[in-house]
């Protein structure tokens, strides 16, 4: 995906207004389709588009214009295959290739990484869902991430398709932090400007009494980034609140304390109803969001429903982020950009 200047953009706090509702309905007229909003602040249902057929470049373009306008766009009744995902996917950048995928992953594809809750999360290093969940999601904003936050290129965007979803359940939940962003208070957004913060992998998790063997994982395969608390938008220019609930360790130069505090405030703050969306799953459904100014909440109300959800997800490369003084992220352990 197309990337701006850090210098061009870092006063940019606009969060995606009339301009650029106006850009998204020429280029929508245009490619003809239908591009209709969902929530007041983040997402939008896209119709009159097969994604399996291939796409023009007027399609590409009202597709692009409305990720990065509404931050995550769902498609519904999609027919995509695997080979069909990956090349939806190559139309918007170049797809991730993960070094370890879940053992439910189909082989030839090495694009995409198949979640299956009771495949991949059941049994792995001596528990079961449930405790996975507990000792992930033990606060009610942990569970809240952009995916591989803790690398110093997060991915771009990620586009998730649906195969089987119980028949109730299973939603998955976006917050606008661009939005979140513009609605703080000036003074804040003025302070939060100037920090950086910690992002680790397995930050929050509860270990298990005695020996832990994801505990042993994690001190194997640690990935941590210093990552501005505020990011400049590659494509937009808009300012970000760069802040997750599951892999932000602490601010930079504050105490645990006043860390922890500021911390705690900025998620709540991302993660307020109105800068949310919810999104109902059926088989063959689509999401397409911009990884760059959004976290997600991944579902906890269905392993009791005794019913498979399979989703197949393909990443697309990112770039290091930036902040509004024009400083990059600074790698500390685990992750090299551009090598997966």
């Amino acid at each position: 995906m197309t990337t701006r200047s850090a210098n061009d953009t870092a006063t940019d706090t606009t969060t995606g207004g009339a301009g650029a509702h106006d850009t998204v309905e020429r280029t929508a007229a245009a490619a003809g389709i239908e591009v209709r909003p969902v929530a007041g602040h983040i997402g939008a249902e896209i119709h009159g588009v097969d994604l399996a057929g291939g796409l023009d470049a007027a399609q590409v373009a009202a597709v692009r214009a409305a990720v990065l306008r509404w931050k995550v766009v769902f498609f519904r009744d999609q027919r995509l295959d695997h080979a069909g995902h990956v090349a939806f996917a190559r139309l918007f950048g170049e797809p991730v290739v993960l070094p370890r995928r879940g053992k439910a992953s189909p082989a030839g594809f090495p694009e995409i990484e198949t979640t299956a809750d009771r495949l991949e999360l059941g049994g792995r290093f001596g528990m079961e869902h449930d405790e996975w969940l507990r000792r992930r999601r033990h606060t009610l904003l942990r569970g809240w991430h952009c995916d591989h936050g803790a690398r110093v290129d997060p991915p771009a965007a990620t586009i998730l398709r649906a195969e089987t979803v119980p028949p109730y359940g299973g939603d998955t939940t976006w917050a606008n932090l661009a939005a979140a962003y513009a609605g703080l208070s000036a003074p804040l957004r003025a302070f939060v400007d100037t920090l950086r913060a910690e992002h680790r992998l397995g930050v929050g998790y509860q270990p298990r009494p005695g020996d832990d063997a994801y505990v042993r994982h994690l001190l194997d395969h640690q990935t941590a980034t210093v990552h501005p608390l505020v990011r400049v938008h590659p494509e937009t220019g808009e300012r970000v609140l760069f802040v997750n609930g599951y892999y932000v360790e602490q601010i930079t130069g504050l105490s645990r304390p006043e860390s922890a505090a500021i911390l705690e405030l900025l998620v709540e703050q991302a993660t307020r109803p109105e800068y949310t969306v919810r999104f109902r799953w059926e088989p063959g459904s689509v999401a397409f969001w911009d990884n760059r100014a959004t976290v997600h909440l991944a579902p906890g109300d269905h392993a009791h429903l005794d019913q498979s959800r399979t989703m197949h997800r393909v990443m697309l490369t990112g770039e290091v982020p930036v902040g509004v003084d024009g400083t990059p992220s600074e790698p500390l352990v685990g992750s090299e950009a551009g090598r997966w």
